[in-house]
């Protein structure tokens, strides 16, 4: 998947013409991390990183979360969010998930309320996040 993606990121760049270096300073993100990203060298971003990304390349950040491995479409065809699920994610994990991220509850910082776009910003991190931590807690219980 790391291989794909990194074909996937170089192709864009390159369709645009930038170099590495232009698309770091675009991005805020290194050089090198995007020319390890790139070479397969490095495991596919986290979702705040793609964000960046797709924001410099002005892609999709739908479409760039997708080719990463992240997007997957949920059951109702109501639901026009997605969520990042991973492969190994039992049924009950994506419930609880799912349940977590649409609690209609208002967000607010300060005492403000958020508006949409910081709610999904704020969305994509826990996501990457989350899924994360999960991962790396059932490793830990697999171990002998």
């Amino acid at each position: 998947m790391e291989q794909a993606f990194g074909e996937y990121l170089k192709t864009l760049r390159e369709d645009q013409n930038l170099s590495i270096s232009q698309l770091s300073q675009a991005a805020g993100i290194s050089g090198s991390q995007i020319s390890r990203i790139e070479n397969g060298l490095r495991g596919i971003p986290k979702p705040q990183t793609l964000r960046k990304l797709a924001e410099a390349l002005q892609a999709p950040y739908e479409e760039m979360m997708q080719a990463a491995g992240y997007w997957e479409d949920l059951q109702s065809s109501e639901d026009e969010d997605k969520l990042v699920i991973p492969e190994w994610a039992t049924n009950k994990d994506k419930r609880d998930f799912k349940h977590l991220l649409e609690d209609d509850g208002e967000l607010m910082f300060d005492g403000i309320p958020l508006d949409q776009e910081d709610k999904q910003r704020i969305k994509d991190v826990l996501t990457g996040l989350l899924w994360e931590a999960k991962k790396m807690n059932k490793r830990g219980r697999n171990k002998p």
